[in-house]
């Protein structure tokens, strides 16, 4: 196995496949219900601090914005108020509704109330910090120690004689041996007594009991629409662009840039990607890097990546004169590995990517690098992900690969997020792998450089063995942008 030194990355063999678990189990906490638990040790995700700052920013853009009611537009104490259907109305279109535990709140209130009355500044208030505190429940995943229905029932019944309300279930078998693992959600947090028996016992009759809903834990997904709450968090890129940026003083580009990303920021889970019409400029943008990758590609890119070439040509539009549109690519890898694409104005965080591939959505922009340096780029466009990642999505034995690595993202702590940011980076961004001997490439991140891609495959690289885990501690050095420059993009 290869470990490659330097931006470029080490390898994954076919013959051997690694899983990615999360680390963080209960059994290395001291949590016994007796232990003298301070109150910051009790204190779960839905602590006062949190609540009154997502309350506070929810009024604050209500009472801001406008939503086709002109008292809504600047509205203050000493101005005229929304009534509550007016609150309800700017509610629902809320990225935030679409998570069902907050629409159920904000539901089940709008129904006591009447729609007509207008409330108070500290009523909207109060009714933002009722509704989106989701925490004041516990989430947590455990392994059966047998294989069987019956494991299972002896291990709800813990639930049952602590009478604690489950509100989530689901079951998955376990990658290591013939048990099954459960993430559970139940009403109730760890200040509750009930709550830390329970997980007591559960540490007692079952194994590997993992808490997802303690402080540390950060907000994920629980269903593929969850991910509408974040797709708006992008770090960089999008339509604000650097100083040193190629497009920075191209006005007509940047505005061109602002249209896409504003189609990508209102796009919902469920509904048609927003199609682009390319122009000219950009179209040969495409052509040009197309040209330039492709006898590359078919010298370097492993089988898997070469053997898709010809469907992307006959299902996409996957040509140097057409750059493929996102819809398109959504429904091809559906259809063979179950994988959708999720249009996103910029870079997201790695805990919201990898997210995301847990629930087999691979997300990417729309626009494209500036016509005036068409072989570099300082951040992925739309070149990145058609050419880099597309054609191994569309790979079964990959595609999992992914989806684990997304799958030990959720719940885990900052430290692991990194630690699988650093696996990501080193096998579906920068990986490669022997073929009959000879090295391959497969990262998205190689296979959309073409200097990266010619470096990579020279002597020069230094190469080792690869470990997940080992890649997941390593501290590696990049180039930095304006020296990768000088090769390519």
């Amino acid at each position: 196995m290869l470990f490659i030194v330097r931006s470029v990355a080490p390898r994954l063999g076919r013959q051997k496949r690694y899983w990615i678990r999360p680390a963080h189990v209960l059994q290395k906490t001291k949590f016994p219900a007796e232990s003298g638990l301070s109150s910051v040790d009790l204190r779960s995700r839905s602590n006062q601090y949190h609540i009154e700052q997502m309350a506070d920013n929810a009024t604050a853009r209500l009472l801001g914005s406008s939503s086709g009611n002109d008292t809504l537009v600047g509205t203050r104490p000493s101005t005229k108020l929304p009534s509550w259907r007016d609150v309800q109305q700017w509610v629902s279109g809320e990225a935030f509704y679409s998570v069902q535990d907050i629409r159920n709140s904000f539901d089940l209130a709008f129904a006591t109330k009447d729609l007509n009355n207008t409330p108070s500044e500290s009523e909207i208030k109060d009714l933002m910090k009722t509704c989106l505190n989701t925490y004041d429940r516990t989430s947590l995943a455990f392994e059966t120690n047998e294989d069987g229905a019956g494991s299972l029932i002896d291990a709800l019944e813990l639930f049952r004689r602590r009478g604690i309300n489950l509100t989530h279930i689901e079951s998955r078998p376990s990658l290591l041996d013939p048990t099954y693992s459960f993430f559970v959600s139940f009403q109730g947090t760890l200040q509750d007594n009930n709550v830390r028996e329970l997980v007591n016992d559960l540490i007692r009759h079952t194994k590997n009991v993992t808490l997802m809903g303690t402080e540390e834990v950060p907000w994920f997904p629980r269903k593929i629409s969850d991910i509408d709450v974040f797709c708006h968090r992008t770090l960089d890129a999008g339509s604000e662009l650097k100083s040193d940026h190629p497009g920075f003083k191209d006005q007509a580009y940047r505005e061109r840039r602002k249209i896409i990303c504003e189609n990508a920021h209102r796009h919902k889970f469920g509904e048609p990607i927003p199609k682009v019409d390319y122009v000219e400029d950009e179209v040969k943008t495409w052509g040009i890097v197309f040209d330039k990758l492709q006898p590359l590609m078919r010298k370097f890119a492993c089988k898997e990546y070469n053997d898709v070439i010809p469907e992307l040509h006959k299902e996409c539009g996957f040509t140097r004169d057409n750059i493929p549109q996102l819809e398109d690519i959504s429904q091809y890898l559906k259809a063979k590995t179950g994988y959708i694409v999720r249009p996103v104005s910029g870079l997201l965080s790695s805990r919201d990517f990898l997210n995301g591939l847990a629930f087999k959505v691979f997300f990417s922009t729309q626009y494209i690098r500036h016509h005036s340096k068409p072989l570099y780029t300082p951040e992925p466009d739309v070149c990145h992900e058609i050419l880099g990642h597309v054609p191994m999505f569309a790979n079964p034995e990959f595609a999992a690969f992914s989806q684990e690595i997304g799958l030990a993202s959720i719940g885990a702590t900052d430290d692991q997020i990194r630690e699988l940011a650093r696996v990501y980076w080193f096998s579906v961004e920068f990986g490669q792998c022997l073929e009959e001997g000879e090295r391959k490439v497969y990262g998205a991140g190689l296979l959309s450089s073409f200097g990266e891609l010619e470096y990579s495959m020279s002597s020069e690289p230094q190469l080792r063995e690869f470990d997940p885990f080992d890649a997941g501690d390593i501290f590696v050095t990049l180039l930095q942008i304006t020296q990768r420059e000088k090769i390519g993009t």
